[in-house]
């Protein structure tokens, strides 16, 4: 990792030096070389800009992901809702319930969800982060076949200690869910198809960890409901 960051700061290193000699000549300014040395500072503030606009093209880039998605991303039938079904504010949130960081970033999303009666969140579960996740996902949308997706979700990250097969059918058996339609559920095609929706969507707009959210076709990389809160305000 170490290496590689090295090796991408050279490569930018580089464009920029290339770039401010581009500048200097379409500037007429005299003898390049002469310019630099008289100016180190010239190379590092190219730099600079340089990853800046590096930055901005790769946002633009991913918000014009998120715009050619938005119906997987808002709208996919299937999918775990919290909060209001028919909200007009709809914050898509990609997590893994073997998360530390989506565990920690919960109260949050509880957070928008009360004080936010206009918000829907899409819950998108991941399932890379151990052999539980999946499970856990599985049982969680089986269960929103039953109306009680958010009560599992918020019942899978409040639970103590780690999870595990047994404990999770424990937690849905405890909310009153029909565990013989679960069972079912959690094993078919649509259950299936969410979860490998999720992940080839997660890969198609460039959310690279877990907890990422999406909210007005913009990714938010947080677990302050601050954060959250200040876009949702933003957008009214």
């Amino acid at each position: 990792m170490k290496n590689n960051s090295m090796y991408i700061s050279i490569v930018a290193l580089l464009a920029a030096v290339a770039s401010l000699i581009i500048s200097l000549n379409s500037k007429n300014s005299g003898d390049v070389a002469s310019a630099l040395k008289a100016n180190p500072e010239m190379v590092v503030e190219a730099m600079q800009d340089y990853e800046v606009q590096q930055r901005e093209n790769a946002m633009k880039l991913v918000e014009e992901n998120l715009a050619k998605n938005a119906d997987s991303l808002y709208n996919r039938a299937g999918d775990g809702i919290i909060g209001n079904p028919k909200g007009s504010k709809v914050l898509v949130e990609f997590f893994d319930f073997s998360c530390g960081y989506c565990r920690r970033v919960h109260p949050a999303i509880k957070q928008i969800v009360a004080n936010n009666p206009d918000v829907k969140v899409v819950a998108k579960p991941m399932t890379f982060l151990a052999p539980i996740s999946k499970y856990a996902a599985k049982v969680a949308l089986a269960a929103g076949e039953q109306g009680k997706f958010a009560e599992v979700y918020n019942a899978l990250f409040e639970a103590e200690g780690r999870l595990s097969e047994s404990k999770v059918d424990e937690l849905a058996t405890n909310l009153g869910l029909d565990m013989e339609k679960l069972r079912a559920d959690m094993n078919s095609s649509k259950v299936e198809k969410t979860l490998s929706d999720a992940s080839e969507l997660a890969a198609k707009i460039s959310v690279n960890g877990v907890p990422t959210m999406v909210f007005n076709n913009k990714l938010l990389q947080t677990i302050d409901a601050s954060v959250i809160q200040e876009a949702i305000d933003a957008a009214k």
